[in-house]
């Protein structure tokens, strides 16, 4: 897929503000209300651009516990892995989850209230899953850097 400097400039007005208007977008790139319109849902259309969101600040909604948890799974089969991830994708407390080289098999990104809704969440929901036999966990001190924006390369 190639992408032209307009699309790029889209992408990365978007990725900066999705709220913007279209007409303010469009203004910011040099092309016209309809142009601008047609390249953003042919992005959408294509997969480019998955979505459109907010985000939420975690620790103003009361959510002060972030954490990284690594996973093994025992015994590691399609079957486990399957059954793992179905689970997964119903826990809300998980914001992020990748299947990972190494001696673990995924790491989680989590939110919880505090430490012992950390804990409970662990004990309840993530160890109770079928295969899940050990986890580790880093709980985040202080958050550095956070983005979600990809780079876009200009021409």
């Amino acid at each position: 897929m190639t992408l032209d400097s307009y699309d790029k400039a889209i992408l990365s007005a978007l990725q900066k503000d999705s709220s913007i208007s279209n007409l303010d977008l469009s203004k910011l790139i040099g092309l016209s209300a309809s142009a601008c319109l047609t390249r953003t849902k042919n992005l959408k259309e294509l997969g480019v651009i998955k979505q459109f969101t907010t985000i939420v600040d975690e620790k103003k909604l009361g959510m002060e516990t972030l954490a990284f948890i690594m996973v093994i799974l025992s015994p590691l089969s399609r079957e486990t892995a399957n059954f793992f991830l179905e689970r997964i994708n119903k826990l809300p407390q998980v914001l992020e989850c990748y299947a990972i080289t190494g001696n673990r098999d995924y790491i989680l990104k989590i939110v919880a209230k505090d430490i012992q809704t950390y804990k409970d969440f662990v004990i309840d929901s993530l160890m109770a899953i079928p295969g899940v036999s050990r986890v580790e966990t880093s709980i985040v001190i202080s958050t550095e850097k956070r983005t979600v924006s990809i780079p876009i390369e200009e021409e």
